[in-house]
């Protein structure tokens, strides 16, 4: 795992789990692996797995990850990289109508800039489910062969009306005693493409009666004619995800398979299938075990992938990557940085239950992330022109400018220092000046001083306005002697300190201004439709002015402009000569004050 090993780690009830296991069984000891997934004979004559344990991250390749899946990343990649492990990257690609080549390149580079490998050794683990097919299908002929599955030609209606609900046992489906030789005949016919889709499917036998719904014959296989992105048109049959997902990890030989909350009810099937199926020779001890934990939510993120689709195709957003989207793509593109999101994950750790977790945890990760390391810069967003008027008497021409100079970053002195200049015309934020001042603003308004950060002090004598009474241009004299740094910085005192930046040398820019998608903590709760919640207010564009250094930002490039948050280059708009910068957060989280 190529993520840093040394990043605080939260005690939780997987790690406890695994470190009783490693303790208790030695899990490497008896458990062998031939270097790729495979069956039991496959498996017979292999060495003992140098892994201590195996874990998976299995996405369906039917769209773009998000935040939710950024916590099951970091867990089964953490936890195998933290106890000697391999964690497989696998798709679970057995629904062919979703499934597309683009997602399963997009889930790829996702999980790396994440800050995770599945190389190890120089060896790949990188799997999908649809390779395991023919394995699948040989299962299912011995399950039927054994006398433990059958094909059921009820109407879907049907088959539903008949497994009952929790206070109703199911009732018998009337093909469910047939012979092994009737059933394998009629799952012939279906992987020859005899019958019409949804005609039939292949069901476990196992008790119609159990109180655990999901044991009353759950479906193995569907006949479905559609174009696989990996198998191409070879089958008409697929395997449902419940039959065919404990299969992949015990072909994978997966020592702890942790996925979220809502397959708890299904692990009593995954063990039943998983024990048959080793009973019956095909799959080797030790099996798998499954684990679950509760998911992750973030206050005023909605992760549907149809709900987020709809935000996609109607306009709401700009794509999967709108850095408004929870998505890994948006989150990358807003300016997350992949150590915030793993410390994120790491803080929250994993628990028996579903829980929300307000979004100030992920910025309060960031912040804490890029504090140290990201450079600083002056900025302004709403630019207003100050006027120095005074400036050719104080320095002999209006064209003078005055060379400055600033800390890169407070505690970094590796960085070379910033340099920019000090002109008689400056812009400074609108927000800064007041002509009439409410109690408490110590900025510009007549007669007030102020420092220009690393500058000087200048008096504010007045402003000018247009036909409609706005706000056109500041006025304001220097004040001699008062430049920072100089024996006489100090001599005059002043109570409010200004960003700034010179017209000289100022970079236009674009800068968007990101907020959160909605206005609820949960958009779509209860029913509500989100539309009904969305911010209009989610984003917006403002032209700014920047300091000059910021003209060579490269894209994905992250600075702290002075006194308004973090922000970044845009990986995909920003261009030399035509920068574009995204707000990723602002310095405090102000929500709800």
């Amino acid at each position: 795992m190529t993520a840093p090993a040394d990043e605080h780690k939260t005690q939780h009830f997987l790690r406890q789990i695994i470190e009783r296991d490693l303790e208790q069984q030695g899990l490497a000891g008896d458990r062998r692996f031939a270097g790729t997934p495979g069956d039991a004979a496959h498996h017979a004559a292999a060495a003992p797995d140098t892994a201590r344990i195996r874990t998976r991250f299995p996405p369906e390749p039917n769209g773009y990850l998000h935040i939710g899946h950024a916590k099951s990343i970091c867990l089964n990649f953490g936890l195998a990289r933290d106890y000697g492990g391999v964690c497989h990257l696998r798709f679970d690609d057995t629904n062919p109508e979703k499934e597309e080549q683009e997602y399963v390149d997009a889930i790829i580079e996702a999980v790396r800039w994440l800050g995770f490998d599945w190389n190890v050794g120089g060896v790949s683990h990188l799997f999908y489910a649809s390779d395991y097919f023919d394995f699948m299908y040989r299962a299912a002929e011995a399950l039927i062969t054994d006398g433990l599955a059958y094909v059921d030609e009820q109407s879907a209606e049907a088959m539903r009306h008949n497994r009952g609900d929790f206070n109703t046992p199911g009732t018998d489906s009337p093909f469910r005693s047939r012979s092994p030789a009737e059933n394998l005949a009629r799952f012939r016919e279906m992987r020859d493409g005899l019958h019409a889709d949804g005609a039939m499917v292949l069901r476990a036998k196992i008790d119609m009666a159990s109180p655990n719904i999901n044991l009353r014959d759950p479906a193995l296989y569907r006949i479905k004619r559609a174009t696989h992105h990996n198998t191409g048109d070879r089958w008409c049959i697929y395997p449902m995800y419940t039959y065919a997902h404990p299969i992949e990890d015990a072909l994978e030989r997966i020592t702890h398979s942790i996925c979220t909350l809502e397959f708890e009810d299904q692990r009593p099937f995954y063990d039943w299938l998983l024990e048959q199926l080793a009973r019956l020779g095909l799959l080797a001890h030790p099996l798998p075990r499954q684990y679950e934990f509760g998911r992750l939510n973030l206050t005023g993120v909605m992760t549907s992938k149809r709900k987020l689709k709809a935000l996609v195709d109607e306009g709401h957003v700009q794509g999967w990557d709108d850095p408004r989207m929870p998505t890994l793509f948006g989150l990358r593109r807003r300016g997350y940085t992949p150590e915030s999101l793993r410390a994120m994950a790491d803080a929250t750790g994993a628990s028996k239950t579903n829980a929300w977790i307000d979004r100030s945890v992920l910025d309060i990760a960031l912040r804490d992330d890029l504090e140290s390391r990201a450079p600083r810069a002056m900025a302004v967003l709403d630019p207003l022109p100050l006027v120095l008027d005074n400036w050719a008497e104080v320095y002999g021409s209006a064209d003078h400018l005055e060379a400055c100079s600033a800390p890169a970053h407070p505690q970094r002195d590796d960085l070379p220092p910033r340099r920019f200049m000090l002109g008689q015309r400056l812009w400074i934020e609108r927000e800064d000046f007041a002509e009439l001042p409410p109690k408490g603003f110590f900025r510009l308004f007549p007669g007030n001083k102020v420092r220009l950060k690393y500058g000087l002090i200048v008096e504010c004598t007045g402003c000018d306005k247009d036909a409609q009474g706005a706000v056109t241009a500041v006025h304001a004299r220097v004040v001699p002697d008062t430049r920072s740094g100089t024996p006489g910085a100090d001599a005059v005192k002043v109570k409010g300190t200004i960003t700034w930046v010179a017209d000289a040398d100022a970079v236009p820019a674009e800068v968007r201004l990101f907020d959160v998608l909605f206005t609820e903590d949960q958009p779509d709760a209860g029913g509500r439709d989100f539309r009904d919640v969305l911010n209009p207010a989610s984003r917006q564009v403002v032209q700014a002015r920047l300091e000059p250094g910021l003209a060579t930002a490269q894209p994905e490039d992250r600075v702290q402009f002075e006194r308004h948050g973090y922000f970044v280059a845009d990986r995909v708009d920003h261009q030399p000569g035509r920068p574009v910068f995204n707000r990723i957060t602002p310095l405090k989280d102000s929500r709800g004050r």
